[in-house]
Parts: C-alpha cells; sequence; structure tokens
C-alpha cells in the first residue's frame, strides 16, 4: 500500500499507537476546567527549583516519568526520544531529559512542536525503525516571558488579542501496531511555513489562523475529502492548537470562504484549557504545552471512550524570535495535523 498521499499526507498501512500519556501542570491551569483530568498538578511553579527554565525542566521529568509507567515501559524501552519547548536551544527538554538517556532528537516547531512530536515518532514506528519511541513537549508562562516578552516585574499591560502561554507539560508513548492503545495514529498533514504578513506578536492568533487554514485544506484535498463528508461528520472534530479566541474565528471565517461551515466541529486547545469566564487569560492558551496538555486530559480520554471516533489534530505556532520582531520581520505561521481514532475502528 502507498502511504504517501497527495502532496503532504500521510496515510499508515499499520497505524502506530499510542499507549500512554502524561501531564503536568501549573497552578493557573490546576485551576482551569480540565484540573481533573491532569495527572500532576504543581503546588509552587517554580516546582521546587531555583529558576524557570529549570522549573520547566522538572515538569518534562515528571511527565514523561509518569507517562512510561502508565505505558508499563521503562527509559530503555525507548529506542528514540522527541521533544522539544520553546527556549533557546532547547535547555527545557536537554537539561530536563538528560538523566533518561534516550537517543534524542530536538524539536523546535514553536507551539506546533506537539503535532511535530507525534508526526515524527509515528513516522518512525510506523516505518519499523523503532517499537516504542516517546514524545515530549513543555511550556512555562514565565520562562517564555523572559526569552520573548518582558521581565515578569515590568508588569507590562496585555492587550485582549494576547494569550497566556501554559505551563505544564505532556508526554506520550507511541508503539507498535498491534499493541494495547489508547488511540491509533492513522495518519498526519503535514504542514508549510505560511506568512500572512502579521507583525503583532501580541495577536499571533491571526498570525497561525492561516497556517492551520492551508493544512486542513492540504489534509481534505490529499484525502479526497468531499464537503458533504466533513459536514456529515468524517472528523468528530478539527482541533487546533492554540489559536485562541481570535485565531480560531479567523480560521472560521477563512474556512466559511471555501463553503465549510466549520463551527459545528471545530475545537482550539487554547479555549479549551482556562476558564474564560472566571480566569484572566483574554484571547486564551498557547505555548508547547497547551495542546500537549489538552491531547492527553480531553482529546484522547474522548476518543478512547469513543465519544470521538476521529479528530484532526492540528497544534498551530508562531515562528518568531525576539531577534526576527525587533528587526521588524512578520510572524509566519506553521500547523501540523495528526489523525488520531478510536482503537475501534
Amino acid at each position: 500500500m502507498n502511504q504517501q498521499i497527495g502532496k503532504g499526507s500521510l496515510c499508515f498501512s499499520e497505524a502506530p499507537f499510542i499507549i500512554g500519556t502524561a501531564s503536568v501542570v501549573g497552578t493557573k491551569e490546576g485551576e482551569g476546567p480540565l484540573a481533573e483530568e491532569f495527572d500532576c498538578i504543581g503546588s509552587d511553579d517554580k516546582f521546587g527549583q531555583d529558576t524557570w527554565e529549570a522549573a520547566e525542566s522538572s515538569l518534562q521529568q515528571e511527565a514523561l516519568t509518569l507517562a512510561l509507567g502508565k505505558a508499563d515501559k521503562k527509559p530503555e524501552d525507548m529506542r528514540y526520544l522527541f521533544a522539544g519547548d520553546l527556549l533557546g536551544q532547547l535547555i527545557a527538554s536537554s537539561f530536563g531529559l538528560k538523566t533518561f538517556e534516550i537517543p534524542l532528537f530536538g524539536l523546535y516547531g514553536a507551539c506546533s512542536t506537539c503535532g511535530e512530536a507525534l508526526a515524527l515518532s509515528s513516522m518512525t514506528v510506523a516505518a519499523g525503525y523503532a517499537d516504542h519511541v516517546a514524545a515530549v513537549t513543555s511550556s512555562h508562562f514565565a520562562s517564555a516571558e523572559k526569552e520573548f516578552r518582558f521581565p515578569l516585574a515590568y508588569g507590562n499591560q496585555r492587550p485582549k488579542s494576547a494569550t497566556w502561554t501554559v505551563t505544564g507539560c505532556g508526554a506520550a508513548v507511541v508503539g507498535k501496531y498491534g499493541e494495547k492503545g489508547i488511540a491509533k495514529i492513522t495518519g498526519l498533514t503535514t504542514g508549510q511555513v505560511v506568512d500572512a504578513g502579521i507583525r503583532d506578536s501580541m495577536n499571533m492568533g491571526a498570525a497561525m489562523a492561516p497556517a492551520a487554514f492551508h493544512t486542513v485544506m492540504q489534509n481534505l484535498k490529499d484525502l479526497e475529502i468531499t464537503k458533504e463528508q466533513l459536514e456529515k461528520g468524517w472528523y468528530d472534530k478539527i482541533i487546533t492548537g492554540d489559536l485562541g479566541k481570535i485565531g480560531k474565528q479567523a480560521l472560521a471565517d477563512l474556512l466559511k470562504e471555501e463553503g465549510l461551515e466549520a463551527e459545528p466541529f471545530l475545537m482550539d486547545c487554547g479555549m479549551e484549557i482556562y476558564d474564560s469566564g472566571k480566569q484572566d487569560t483574554h484571547a486564551g492558551g498557547s505555548g508547547c504545552g497547551c495542546s500537549a496538555l489538552v491531547l492527553g486530559a480531553l482529546i484522547l480520554p474522548n476518543i478512547q471512550a469513543g465519544i470521538w471516533k476521529r479528530v484532526l489534530f492540528i497544534p498551530t505556532g508562531a515562528l518568531l524570535s525576539t531577534v526576527s520582531f525587533n528587526e521588524g520581520q512578520t510572524i509566519p505561521g506553521i500547523a501540523h495535523g495528526v489523525i488520531l481514532e478510536s482503537m475501534g475502528i
């Protein structure tokens, strides 16, 4: 069977399985609507460490340890580890995961890194290069603010279009076809860089929405999914990473221009992780950890329970740095699509 489909997609003849997940979050996330679904909620956002960066590394250590335990695996059972974060040179991942002694691929796709990690994990297992791999993605509000914006003590005002970087880490263990699993990764659509000319770093939802739109349309084209099939529930949900309130609406508007009424099946992880009525996060959640946490706490449990049969999971990322922004560059976006299905399909 030809597993290459269309221009940018793959459909696996023997789908890899997600066999274990874990989520570790900070205090603000622990006050949100998914609190009861997280594996561990920190009592202190420094997680007993001296720096914000070390705290994020601690998140990764704990999440991977829990995921391996839930999958009934040991570090030595992992052939490879795909991991990433938002910090320079991926220091949260390299310092946090070094003690596991697993061969590591460090990834940077901004907030789309969870999708990139799952995609590469599934490709590696499906190709027979590994029986088991782990995917780990994290972010931390304070370390990200320090890296990209202002010192916390500065107390700058945030516009309503801004999102709140999630403090947390999600980890997943991917195993080969035939194992006992939570969900199947049946295919993927790799995103490409899409630059809509947005320059406002406080409105990253607007910068990422065109990339999410491109990935959705590429997926539908490659898999030859018709408008009628989509509206009849081909995907129970199309779930983006962290577009937030503004970006989600922008994506819905772009799809509507193509004749697709997406509101019934469109979701966004950044809209799910916080309570917009009680928590002051403006446009919603963002960060590498956002989609990884919602995946483990909401998406996979609904798939495992049979509530959703098939989901197109699309973590989204804004590709900027302090250097590019200060030099007046635009903010391109990228979005990686992963098709998740229940074990019963």
